[in-house]
């Protein structure tokens, strides 16, 4: 492979629904993939979106494909805004994630919203997008995608544990790429925060002030899907489904809830790096702001919680989709079957030119 020079723009809107990250980034290929950040910025929703995105799996169909069209609209807007905002000249590629509307890998379904072959014409620009389709076809879960990225950028680190509105994580067995959704983090912490007027609970302090409630905390950790074994990932339908029900029986203070909740987290996050010694942990995502959360993680584990810098805390994941969208270009491989459990790896995502 030659050396070559990218310059994309890396876009992602996560379930914590806390807006969408964008940034421009230059990606080197010299032997291995370096990069370097030029500029970054969060785009907090709108209340009308953020009230759309949230009750996104209560839409019918065609429900869903009218909001589909606007988010996609939207979208256009907030990044065409963003490139003139940082006077933003040289873009070889627009590379989104688009919105999570349904994942349910075990039906054969996943829709990403925002991923209509207009974008491309709306900005001007080529668009690479759509990246869980494919894998999902291939019988693959379409999900953590992020675990390439891991692998090629952040190979320093033995694991790698994004907190955001779910914990995942990536890490190498026998030099395989393995990858999973761990338990939900900030989906349902912020849930719960909401009615005290606050869009997220600072540094885990509410938390902090709470009560654990043993048998509550014993009835999350027993759920099934944490004895199932990787390839495996999680969806808002699950959290409301099972957690949200299970949680609200107990009519406990949300400050009891919150506390408790937590804990479950770091009792989850706890048990997968543990399985080595040693190990070097790379924490990003909103999540790793919650500072109650990292202390119960780090009395629960010997091994080494590492913090990076605010770039890659808050915008890794939208660097690591800008990665996906260039592999996608040279038509290499972005997606692992050791990640997805899909039939072979392959290079995912749609190509649309304006």
């Amino acid at each position: 492979m030659i050396k070559e020079t990218f310059k994309v723009i890396g876009v992602m809107s996560g379930t914590s629904l806390d807006g969408i990250d964008l940034i421009y980034v230059q990606f080197n290929f010299d032997e291995k993939w370096t990069y370097t950040i030029y500029t970054t910025e969060t785009v907090s929703y709108t209340q009308y979106w953020e009230n759309t995105l949230k009750h996104l799996v209560s839409n019918s169909k065609q429900e869903l494909k009218d909001i589909d069209d606007g988010y996609t609209v939207y979208l256009a807007e907030v990044i065409n805004s963003f490139i003139k905002k940082h006077h933003i000249e040289t873009v070889d590629a627009i590379c989104s994630h688009g919105h999570t509307a349904l994942h349910q890998p075990q039906s054969g379904m996943t829709y990403q919203i925002g991923n209509l072959p207009k974008i491309s014409k709306l900005l001007k620009h080529t668009v690479v997008c759509d990246f869980r389709v494919q894998d999902v076809e291939l019988g693959g879960q379409g999900a953590p995608l992020v675990p390439i990225g891991d692998k090629l950028l952040f190979s320093d680190y033995d694991f790698c544990l994004n907190l955001g509105g779910f914990a995942n994580i990536s890490t190498e067995i026998d030099d395989t790429r393995i990858a999973y959704d761990i338990c939900p983090v900030n989906i349902v912490l912020n849930h719960y925060v909401k009615p005290l007027g606050f869009n997220y609970d600072n540094e885990g302090q509410i938390a902090k002030s709470g009560k654990l409630h043993t048998e509550l905390l014993n009835q999350l950790n027993d759920l099934d899907f944490y004895s199932k074994s990787h390839p495996k990932s999680l969806g808002l339908e699950w959290v409301k489904q099972l957690i949200f029900p299970i949680i609200d029986a107990y009519d406990l203070p949300i400050e009891t809830i919150l506390r408790t909740f937590t804990e479950h987290v770091a009792v989850q996050i706890s048990k997968e790096i543990n399985t080595k010694h040693n190990a070097k942990v790379l924490v990003s995502g909103g999540g790793a702001y919650n500072k109650f959360l990292l202390d119960l993680i780090v009395s629960k584990t010997k091994n080494s919680i590492e913090l990076p810098s605010k770039e890659i805390i808050e915008f890794k994941e939208a660097l690591i989709f800008g990665l996906l969208g260039v592999l996608k270009l040279k038509g290499a491989v972005n997606c692992l079957k050791s990640v997805t459990g899909a039939k072979k790896n392959h290079s995912s995502g749609r190509i649309y030119y304006p």
